[in-house]
This record gives structure tokens, C-alpha cells and sequence, in this order.
């Protein structure tokens, strides 16, 4: 089961896992990050915000997660990691390796500061 909403002043999505990720969560985060895709060319922000992670539902739910990954992260500018969880903290450090995206780890209490850090430009120069 997967929770999300969408801030739709700064356009960030905030996906809150409630169990164990499936095929279905994964397609449904997909669809609304495509329509927002479609209309502005680019998602400025994603968070993900949980207190624990209970993995995926199978093989075939992990496989999609990849395949979300693959096709949206050079479309998502920002990745804001917000929990406590030992494995998201350590997954989060392996994956920023691989994607376009920026990606940060908050702590699961942080929440604001996630959102905060997402909402700052990075043509703040002039």
C-alpha cells in the first residue's frame, strides 16, 4: 500500500509507503508523475517519507521500482530520502551513484527541512 500526494504550488510529491511496496503502488506513483511530466516537461521534486520500509510485496514489484527509476530520473530534479531506516539511508547513498537527480537523506523528523531543501532554486546566482 502506498499513500501520495502532490504540493501543487512547488509541484513535489510526497509518497508515503504503508507496507510493502507492489506493482500496482509503483503504477500509480507512475501515473502521476507522467501527468505532471507531460504538462511541465520535469517533476521538481519527490519525496519519500517514512517512518519504516517493509521492502516489496515480490520480485516482480522490485523489477517495476527499477524500471521506475530507469525512466523518470533524469525527469526528477530532486530526491528527498526522509526517514529513519537504516536500509533506505544505505540505499539511498547506492542509487545517487546512478541517477541524474539530486538526492539527500533526511532524517525521518525533517520532513520541513526535505521539503525546504527542494523548494530552493539552483539558479540562485544572478
Amino acid at each position: 500500500m502506498i499513500d501520495f500526494d502532490m504540493e501543487l504550488q512547488n509541484l513535489i510529491l510526497t509518497i508515503r509507503p504503508g507496507g510493502p511496496l507492489s506493482e500496482h503502488d509503483i503504477k500509480l506513483v507512475s501515473g502521476r508523475v507522467n501527468a505532471v511530466i507531460e504538462k511541465k516537461g520535469e517533476l521538481p521534486g519527490l519525496i519519500i517519507y517514512t517512518e519504516s520500509f517493509s521492502g516489496w510485496a515480490n520480485l516482480a514489484s522490485i523489477f517495476s521500482h527499477f524500471r521506475f527509476v530507469r525512466d523518470h530520473h533524469r525527469c526528477i530534479k530532486k530526491i528527498a530520502v526522509v526517514s529513519d531506516t537504516a536500509v533506505l539511508n544505505i540505499f539511498s547513498r547506492i542509487i545517487a551513484r546512478f541517477i541524474r537527480a539530486k538526492l539527500k537523506h533526511f532524517h525521518y523528523s525533517d520532513y520541513d527541512a526535505a521539503v525546504e531543501w527542494i523548494r530552493k532554486s539552483e539558479v540562485s546566482h544572478g
